[in-house]
């Protein structure tokens, strides 16, 4: 029998859809396209990657000052607006603008996507995971967001080889544009539509409405939020976590730059990383709520940590197409498994669920300070050393990084990964 209290399951479908729709523009067709990207805003790694930071900067507010706002209105229509006006920006994205311009764009984007937002779609997910599906919910979440973004891959590379007339290794420049154009064109039609279905469609039981929302935030409940060890640990935990997912934005290019591949091939590289993000996720999510949340985490960045050495090593160079994919899917399985499951937590941390949104504000200003720095690093890392040696330098960076989370990762579950805690389902 279906819990009274429980929102609906295509709440949590809109939620996935919308999840990962808003990040589409900004992020995932860098990351699948990222050497046409650069040839078509006639950009370098750096360049690209201090767009990147002026998004970091416009998010690291939003989150703080988002957070609250979460916790005062429902989500439904926070999150409507937030893909409207980030759609708007798509608009200025296909014209190609000049470099001050497309700084100005992903600050814009910093806004609608973060401020408008995160918090909204964290506490959606932890209200529809109730009190023992808070593994399942986050990994359905982060799963399906990246089952989402592997179709907007795939419909990228046919709007994009279809629209391309030209040979590949020969194509110009305006060649190049008009085909990407159309990509640019209709992912942001796709966002602005899935906005619609939210304003109307994705909305809570009654009873829920009235208990997810507070009349103000007090400074003394920000203090509280604040004093516990688990937001502390997270902040710590995704940091460190995201350093390793921008990382992947780097693997389409890893595929041109040392495996040789041309521009369709490595935005296939791309779009294969993005389908097995909603194979881990939801795989992670599932059996975590059947053990411990926080366990599955700390396994999440030791094999992280494996991975990032197996490419740091420089072995995953003169391989074949499956031993370079598989690879990948180690690197992956850590990171997509870490990424499933750290705001998941949250409850067996002790974090009230009426001020979900100003924790992860909290939380996300600093956990997610990579959107400022990790993007020059690597800019500079690969552009300094070109080739093999410049991805063998970025890989270092995450090797270090999943270690230092993994310290942190393993602190949580002495806290808070015993089988008594509400982390695990109640029989």
């Amino acid at each position: 029998m279906k819990d009274p209290e429980k929102a609906p399951w295509y709440y949590l479908l809109l939620l996935i859809l919308a999840g990962e729709s808003v990040f589409i523009l900004p992020f995932v067709l860098q990351r699948v396209f990222r050497p046409t990207v650069l040839k078509v805003f006639e950009l370098d790694n750096v360049s690209l990657g201090l767009c990147f930071s002026v998004y970091g900067f416009v998010a690291l507010v939003s989150y703080l000052l988002g957070g609250p706002i979460a916790d005062k209105f429902q989500p439904r229509k926070l999150i409507a607006i937030a893909l409207w006006m980030t759609a708007l920006g798509g608009l200025v994205f296909a014209t190609f603008p000049d470099y001050l311009t497309l700084q100005i764009l992903y600050g814009f984007w910093g806004f609608t996507t973060i401020f408008l937002f995160w918090s909204p779609m964290i506490k959606a997910t932890r209200v529809w995971g109730g009190s023992g599906s808070q593994g399942k919910a986050f990994g359905f979440l982060d799963g399906g967001r990246g089952l989402v973004g592997a179709l907007f891959g795939t419909l990228g590379v046919l709007v994009f080889s279809h629209f391309m007339s030209a040979d590949l290794e020969v194509a110009t420049l305006q060649e190049s544009r008009f085909a990407f154009r159309y990509v640019i064109l209709t992912s942001s039609a796709i966002v602005s539509i899935v906005g619609v279905l939210v304003w109307f469609f994705m909305r809570l039981p009654a009873s829920l409405e009235n208990e997810i929302v507070v009349e103000r935030i007090t400074v003394s409940q920000i203090k509280d939020v604040l004093g516990l060890p688990s937001v502390l640990l997270l902040m710590i935990i995704i940091l460190c976590a995201y350093v390793g997912y921008k990382i992947t934005d780097i693997f389409s290019l890893y595929a041109q730059d040392v495996m040789l591949y041309n521009e369709v091939e490595s935005a296939e590289v791309g779009t294969f990383l993005l389908f097995a993000r909603p194979i881990v996720g939801i795989f992670i999510g599932v059996i975590a709520d059947r053990s411990r949340p926080s366990l599955f985490l700390l396994l999440g960045f030791v094999v992280a940590l494996i991975g990032s050495l197996l490419f740091a090593s420089g072995m995953v160079a003169d391989v074949s197409y499956f031993m370079f994919l598989f690879s990948i899917m180690i690197v992956a399985l850590g990171v997509y498994a870490i990424r499933s499951l750290y705001f998941a937590v949250m409850q067996s941390g002790k974090i009230p669920l009426v001020l979900t949104g100003t924790a992860v504000g909290l939380i996300s200003l600093i956990g997610y300070t990579p959107d400022i720095f990790a993007g020059p690093a690597m800019g500079y890392l690969l552009d300094a050393s070109p080739g093999l040696t410049g991805h063998q330098h970025v890989f270092w960076m995450l090797a270090v990084f999943s270690f230092i989370g993994g310290i942190a990762a393993f602190r949580y579950f002495q806290l808070y990964g015993k089988p008594f805690n509400d982390e695990s389902k109640k029989p």
